[in-house]
């Protein structure tokens, strides 16, 4: 059984404390270009297992970075081989959590289907209550699992929507954190109708939402500042965090600035600069940088 007052514990971090969420969580889809960006092109890899092994190490190294800590960074997002993996012998969210004072988090979905009506929705993840389970083992404070809106289709939003309140609902009733991402694609020309669709989707889930069971929401930077303050606002939501969804950095964080009490969740952002060939003191100065000037949008 997990331990209550532990997860009450994190789940008041993850409410109160100040620092921004780290998405560790690059999988197939992504991998290849997060690599690329790392100076490892495709031709360094022949099979999906060097692929993984690869991005593996380069999530390993910003972990030991001397600046990774609870100090700014509230929590990392974590792809399952990452969470089953351990560092110096300790499972690694154990070791985030009573080593870094970080908070950890499961990408818990396998991916998304093909685009129908305007949204690419959720794949089902098989053996969910398993992997809800050996998360909870592991220390996991909760889950995040995302789903792309690429036009302004209201009927299509909604069903998203719904279904990411469903599985959220499942994955609350575990004792774990779910972290609602419906992201909108940044390329998308009508970006600003598509987050005033959502919000309204979204508001309509959170009304119906049981009491006990909060969720915390990861959502594209709006076009228009503080256009999700209703939902930071709101009783149920533990918090929102903004993805930087192909912004470089210094967008992202501009972004983030123009909305009060979002804080970032960005990968891409993050790992911005780093190379695979530069020395540590290289590579953590340049961590050092990216982790102050996300944190300091974070908390503007």
């Amino acid at each position: 059984m997990p331990d209550e007052t532990l997860i009450e514990e994190k789940i008041k971090a993850m409410k109160t404390k100040n620092g921004f969420l780290a998405a560790l969580d690059q999988s197939g889809g992504s991998t290849p270009g997060a690599l690329m960006n790392y100076g490892i092109p495709p031709s360094e890899y022949t099979t999906d297992t060097e692929r993984d092994a690869l991005v593996h190490e380069m999530r390993v190294r910003i972990i030991n970075a001397p600046d990774f800590n609870g100090q700014k960074i509230l929590g990392a997002i974590l792809f399952w081989d990452t969470m089953l993996a351990a560092l110096n012998e300790t499972p690694l969210p154990q070791y985030l959590w009573e080593e870094l004072d970080v908070l950890s988090f499961l990408k818990i979905d396998i991916g998304m289907a093909e685009e129908n009506d305007g949204v690419q929705m959720l794949k089902t993840i098989p053996e969910m209550e398993e992997r809800l389970i050996m998360a909870i083992k592991l220390g996991v404070c909760g889950t995040k699992m995302r789903s792309v809106i690429q036009r302004a289709s209201k009927s299509g939003i909604n069903e998203l929507v719904m279904q990411q309140f469903d599985i959220g609902q499942t994955i609350a009733r575990f004792g774990l954190v779910p972290i609602i991402e419906p992201e909108v694609n940044i390329a998308n020309a009508d970006k600003g109708e598509c987050e005033a669709i959502l919000k309204e989707a979204i508001l309509n889930q959170l009304d119906s939402l049981p009491e006990d069971l909060p969720v915390a929401l990861k959502l594209t930077l709006p076009e228009e500042s503080n256009a999700f303050a209703d939902l930071i606002a709101h009783p149920k939501v533990i918090r929102v965090t903004a993805l930087s969804g192909g912004y470089d950095r210094n967008e992202a964080c501009q972004r983030l600035e123009q909305n009060s009490g979002m804080i970032a969740s960005f990968s891409r952002a993050l790992t911005e600069g780093l190379k695979k060939d530069q020395t540590d003191k290289e590579f953590n100065t340049t961590l050092n940088k990216s982790i102050d000037q996300i944190y300091q949008a974070s908390i503007t």
